[in-house]
């Protein structure tokens, strides 16, 4: 299969955002998989798992949303915060129905994200809060003189401001979030989103619940009545097998028709955020909205007897194929897509990382995100993939799938997908950017569609050096094994 790298043309510099995570009060996900208290025997850091936090910070997170999700529009700041045996119990409606005690609210997420050196993105409760509350919440996280909710945060431990920059205004309108028509949401962000005030030089960045899935018009609607009071506007879009909500498939021992399915249904992102960027581009055309894509992943039945609201799932390579996919195509899109946000971080949906215990596991997703981290705040460069379709079923999709990106130093970074199960790619890269004297170096992760890490196994899926690279004067060849994902980094001489 031939690739061509072309330097000269870019759709512009991705931003690091594009490889943001998500981590809702949901299942284990910031109880016991990031939170554990300080007096937890597993070691923390103010109460947040050091093996966890360590293994994210790897990844380069560059931004992270928080409490929600679903979780959000239930959620009272004032509940998380001051000291914490005053703090109120609440029961999380949305996801099992279990109380929690809010040990971990505002002070403690921003712990979090002081710890792996990201930014936070809170999403604000819309669906049954006020705008005086949620005006207030941004009042306590970024105002650095006096004021009353500048007082209480300091009452609370915390001098200076948080300087919170991305703001969710409410989620999932159309659904958990209020149930709302896209008129009627449209309004309320118009209203909220003036009440949402900048407390510094920093320009907060406010963004509309956006489109679930391919609901243009709710999109449209969005960007021509409340577009000019926002700064971007989000969409999610999750990658199921089945079409049924309640039989979605398993994430394990899946048969080969699913895990066409699977890659079909994800390659369907590229025409949502096309379509999308097209509407948000129309309705303003200046390209002042940006596309926020702050839910995406795989979404498959939990693991057998496990809380259904837990939404714990495993990872397999079939995950991995899942967010390279999705990342080349923000990648491609970067003139539209100025983040996203994977779901979820640990122990829910497509999770980074899986704990039990003191245990902790780095799944298939995870190793992807840390091969392409190099593509953050570079330029994105086009790239054209000669390719052959493969069937099964119904399904038909292409055998391998690109993108790259040039840092500042010259350095290319080429990210190929083989979505074969069953055939090597054998791959032809040229490009003016390969001299005689490039170094080309990649690293591979491989393995069947099905194979997984575990506790007792966690190395069962990981990267190793890619070996073969075959350097010549503007081409270099190199052949993937079914199943894979490479990065290949090519230095000019």
């Amino acid at each position: 299969m031939r690739i061509i790298i072309n330097p000269n043309r870019s759709a512009g510099t991705i931003n690091p955002n594009i490889y943001g995570h998500f981590a809702e009060h949901l299942g284990r996900c910031v109880y016991e998989g990031l939170w554990v208290g300080p007096d937890s025997p597993i070691p923390n850091e103010n109460g947040l798992r050091r093996d966890v936090v360590g293994a994210l910070k790897k990844l380069n997170i560059p931004v992270l949303r928080w409490p929600g999700g679903c979780f959000a529009d239930t959620y009272h700041w004032r509940d998380g915060v001051g000291p914490v045996e005053d703090r109120k119990t609440i029961v999380n409606t949305n996801w099992g129905g279990v109380t929690e005690d809010n040990r971990f609210g505002t002070h403690e997420f921003m712990e979090l994200c002081r710890q792996l050196g990201c930014q936070a993105y809170f999403s604000g409760n819309v669906g049954s809060g006020t705008v005086q509350e949620f005006s207030d919440w941004v009042e306590y996280c970024n105002m650095p003189g006096k004021s009353p909710m500048a007082d209480l945060r300091r009452q609370n431990g915390r001098e200076e401001p948080f300087n919170v920059r991305y703001w969710g205004i409410g989620n999932e309108a159309w659904g958990c979030g209020g149930n709302m028509r896209p008129e009627r949401y449209a309004d309320l962000c118009l209203q909220y989103a003036t009440y949402l005030r900048d407390y510094s030089d920093a320009h907060i960045v406010k963004i509309a619940s956006g489109s679930n899935g391919e609901d243009y018009e709710w999109t449209r609607k969005i960007a021509e009545i409340a577009g000019r009071a926002i700064d971007a506007v989000s969409l999610h879009y999750y990658t199921l097998p089945n079409d049924d909500w309640h039989h979605k498939g398993a994430a394990t021992g899946f048969s080969r028709e699913e895990y066409y399915a699977t890659l079909k249904k994800t390659l369907r992102m590229k025409e949502l955020v096309t379509e999308h960027g097209r509407i948000l581009r129309k309705a303003d055309p200046d390209g002042h909205l940006g596309l926020v894509v702050d839910e995406w992943g795989t979404w498959f039945d939990v693991e057998p007897g496990t809380n259904p609201g837990f939404l714990y799932q495993q990872n397999t390579m079939r995950d991995a194929l899942v967010a390279a996919l999705n990342l080349n195509i923000f990648n491609n899109h970067c003139d539209i897509v100025v983040m996203a946000n994977i779901a979820q971080t640990v122990n829910v949906l497509q999770a980074m990382v899986l704990t039990e215990g003191t245990r902790m596991l780095l799944t298939p997703t995870y190793h992807i995100f840390d091969m392409y981290k190099g593509h953050q705040g570079a330029r994105q460069v086009e790239t054209y993939a000669e390719t052959k379709l493969l069937s099964c079923g119904d399904w038909s999709i292409p055998d391998i799938h690109v993108s790259a990106s040039e840092s500042e130093n010259g350095r290319i970074l080429l990210t190929v997908v083989n979505l074969s199960d069953t055939d090597d790619a054998p791959l032809e890269v040229l490009s003016d950017a390969i001299g005689a004297g490039a170094a080309v170096t990649g690293t591979l992760l491989t393995g069947k569609s099905g194979d997984y890490n575990t506790f007792d196994r966690p190395d069962a899926v990981k990267p190793v050096a890619m070996t073969g690279i075959r350097v010549e004067d503007k081409r270099f060849t190199a052949t993937l094994p079914a199943c894979s994902v490479a990065a290949f980094e090519i230095a000019r001489e």
